[in-house]
């Protein structure tokens, strides 16, 4: 990979564009996805996200609900036993009732 230096300015929602030529040299198009990582040393490196930052077994359980959702069965349709499970699984209890802090993109 060729290198490039290229300044970006975050804007005030916390977003950049990443330049053209940096773009071009790490391959990435619109709609692609790209990794942040923060080093202990302060350095940050983007990469392009691909297959290997995926964990399987979320890929294949994301198959499998939208392979429900088109067939129009629904998550609350679960059986109680898999969804009990789900549930026990989960790192703190869900609290819808209390606000979110800090900035969302829907």
């Amino acid at each position: 990979m060729p290198n490039v230096k290229e300044p970006a300015t975050v804007t005030s929602k916390g977003q950049l564009t990443l330049p053209k030529a940096v773009r071009q040299a790490m391959g990435v198009e619109a709609g692609d996805k790209v990794v942040f990582e923060l080093r202990e040393d302060g350095q940050v490196v983007v990469t392009r996200w691909e297959a290997e930052h995926e964990d399987p077994a979320i890929g294949a359980l994301l198959s499998l609900l939208e392979q429900d959702i088109r067939a129009g069965r629904r998550l609350h349709e679960l059986p109680d036993d898999l969804a009990r499970a789900m549930l026990a699984n989960v790192s703190g209890a869900p609290c819808s009732h209390e606000p979110i802090e800090g900035e969302v993109a829907l």
